[in-house]
Formats: structure tokens, C-alpha cells, sequence
């Protein structure tokens, strides 16, 4: 339960600090030429989010690697074939993996 509640805390924390919130201030009001500059930044940071997202989703690669296996079990490739495009998929996962554990 503790566990839960910090992880929970971790994620939170983290997500204040990808998230760039794009509210309104007294200095938009006094320089109203930051207010475009803002809402840059602000789509360059959902941008890297979503980027972020897509690079280390374990599931994209694991659904590849069962229509791979899926190919050779009906021998639509060959067994070397087979064996290269796994270990490129396998090192793929593992560097996903490790990113994870050190950002996450």
C-alpha cells in the first residue's frame, strides 16, 4: 500500500515536471508577445511527451515479435531470418527496459 501511495507520488511529480503548464499571467499582460512564444513551448513539450510514450512502449515490440513468430511457424520465413529480426526486436526491448529503469 505504501509502495503504491509513492509511486503514485513519484509519478505525480514527475508528470509536474514534463507537464509545462500554459496558464495565462500578469507577464502575458505586460508582454503579450510571450503568449505565441508560450504556446511553443508548450506544444514542444506535449510533442516530446508523446514521443517519449511511443519510443518506449514494450507492447508495440512484443505484438512484433508474436507476428514474427507467427511468419515462421507458417513459413513465410526462414529460420535465419527468423533469428535476426528476434534479436533485433529482443535488443530493442532490453534497451527499453533499461531506460525505463533509469528514468522511471
Amino acid at each position: 500500500m505504501l509502495l503504491e501511495i509513492e509511486k503514485k507520488s513519484d509519478y505525480e511529480q514527475r508528470k509536474k515536471e514534463d507537464d509545462y503548464d500554459l496558464e495565462l499571467g500578469l507577464l502575458d499582460i505586460v508582454f503579450p508577445w510571450l503568449i505565441p512564444v508560450k504556446g511553443m513551448v508548450w506544444i514542444a513539450s506535449k510533442l516530446k511527451t508523446v514521443a517519449e510514450e511511443e519510443a518506449t512502449d514494450e507492447g508495440r515490440i512484443q505484438e512484433q515479435l508474436l507476428k514474427l513468430q507467427m511468419k515462421f511457424e507458417m513459413d513465410e520465413i526462414s529460420e535465419e531470418e527468423y533469428d535476426r529480426k528476434e534479436t533485433q526486436l529482443m535488443e530493442k526491448l532490453e534497451a527499453i527496459r533499461k531506460y525505463k529503469e533509469e528514468y522511471e
